[in-house]
């Protein structure tokens, strides 16, 4: 079910993100519309494919990855992470569904359809955001840069990052038709409008304010979660453990 809303008039940048002295474009988010999302899941990834929505949730033990048809058409499709995995961002490439993990260093590939393990690799380091652009995954770690890899092997194939806002821990990824890969900036209700071929930000995203503090309780995270919706100017966020997701613009301030 889809609630219609209004546009939220929003603050500042979150301090993770803070506001620079330059003359980098600010937008906020305008909601156009709401739907349910389920309390229990620690939201680590999420991406659209045509009508499938895919979300990868984390911590140990309750990590799992879904497929739904966000028209409600289908069935969903789920698949749970063993224990201690720690289940974190996700990205279609191609035929496969890659899934990432959080200190474990291990890369699930996975049928897109049925959400089988079809094999695994392994990486340095930490697992945080996923996306495809351009027929390469873009990778966040919890640092300003991004590692490209191939969509095949895993392999690494180059990496960039940030001008300017070198600090921001980017998490989760979206790689929109625009060419940009947006970015929550963990732990922040800040998202970043990242050129990936440069580095450069081309926008900072303030998405405060987005979930009410009545919404709010001891179990509810931050920000993190964005995928732009097929054939739309519109994106849909949601957060660890949150209760709504948010269709959205983004609008200048």
């Amino acid at each position: 079910m889809i609630v219609l809303s209004t546009a939220l008039g929003l603050g500042g940048v979150s301090s993770a993100c803070t506001r620079d002295t330059d003359d980098t474009p600010r937008l906020r988010v305008e909601v156009i519309a709401t739907r349910p999302h389920d309390t229990a899941a620690f939201t680590e990834g999420l991406e659209m494919d045509g009508d499938v929505l895919y979300e990868s949730t984390g911590l140990p033990g309750q990590s799992f990855v879904r497929a739904t048809g966000l028209s409600g058409g289908g069935e969903p499709v789920r698949a749970d992470l063993p224990a201690p995995l720690f289940g974190e961002g996700i990205t279609r490439a191609g035929n496969t569904l890659w899934q990432l993990t959080y200190r474990e260093g291990i890369a699930i590939a996975r049928d897109p359809v049925t959400l089988a393990e079809l094999r695994r690799t392994t990486y340095d380091g930490e697992g945080w955001g996923l996306c495809t652009r351009a027929g390469r995954v873009v990778m966040s770690n919890g640092t300003g840069t991004l590692t490209f890899r191939d969509p095949e092997t895993f392999a690494v194939t180059g990496t960039v990052t940030l001008n300017g806002r070198k600090n921001s821990k980017l998490n989760e990824l979206d790689c929109a038709p625009d060419g940009s890969v947006y970015a929550n900036v963990w732990p922040s209700d800040t998202i970043l409008r990242i050129d990936p071929d440069s580095g450069d930000v081309r926008a900072v995203i303030d998405a405060s304010g987005l979930l009410p503090r009545t919404a709010r309780t001891p179990e509810t995270d931050v920000l993190n979660g964005i995928a732009h919706l097929p054939g739309t100017d519109r994106f849909l966020l949601t957060g660890k453990k949150w209760p709504t997701s948010y269709e959205v613009r983004f609008v200048a301030e």
